[in-house]
């Protein structure tokens, strides 16, 4: 049997998918978390053959969780599912580890034989998606510009940023400016929409 956790932040979603998934013979679910900490926490305690896992979660992403899975060294094997078509998000997922990315209009058979790809070692991903994302290039912005850059998307002030991320005001601008100068933006609302189009937040 390939023992699956599944994390996805809306509980109808996560119901269906566990419920379809719990259908096929050689398939369990052995955990289902409805944020990216409590994921993280699952897969520690269940070491599940396979992570399947929203991108877009509160606190963290899909692609934190899978970072952070790779750093603690554990087996288990990461597939994003999505409803986010976006090359830089591919890229992103890539680099954290991911070896699944597949998107939720996808029929139930198609992941659950990805599910078994991933699980013997392979991995999984759209060729579509793969060509976009080797056109669209890499990711310009540093992990400090990309957090900055979430916050100021929220509509926060330097001074708050500078508050949650321990730095100083005189920081956070001039990392809101390098962010804005490498995605060709006039200003932070524009930098950020522009980097949330492409899958770079």
């Amino acid at each position: 049997m390939i023992r699956i956790v599944v994390a996805e932040d809306q509980a109808m979603v996560l119901g269906a998918l566990a419920s379809l998934l719990a259908l096929e013979p050689d398939i369990t679910i052995v955990g289902q978390a409805h944020d990216g900490e409590a994921a993280i926490s699952l897969v520690r305690d269940l070491l599940p053959d396979v992570l399947l896992t929203d991108i877009e979660m509160p606190g963290l992403s899909g692609i934190d969780v899978a970072a952070a899975i790779g750093a603690a060294k554990l087996a288990t094997r990461v597939i994003i599912v999505t409803t986010f078509a976006r090359p830089g998000y591919l890229s992103r997922a890539r680099d954290a580890g991911v070896h699944g990315y597949l998107l939720k209009d996808a029929p139930v058979e198609t992941l659950a034989e990805a599910i078994r790809t991933v699980a013997v070692g392979s991995r999984v991903i759209p060729p579509a998606l793969a060509a976009a994302a080797w056109e669209a290039g890499a990711d310009p912005l540093s992990g400090r510009e990309r957090a900055v850059l979430r916050l100021a998307e929220e509509g926060l002030p330097n001074k708050e940023i500078a508050r949650r991320l321990s730095l100083a005001p005189g920081t956070i601008r001039n990392y809101l400016a390098d962010a804005a100068a490498k995605l060709g933006a006039g200003n932070r609302i524009e930098a950020g929409r522009l980097a949330r189009s492409r899958g770079w937040l």
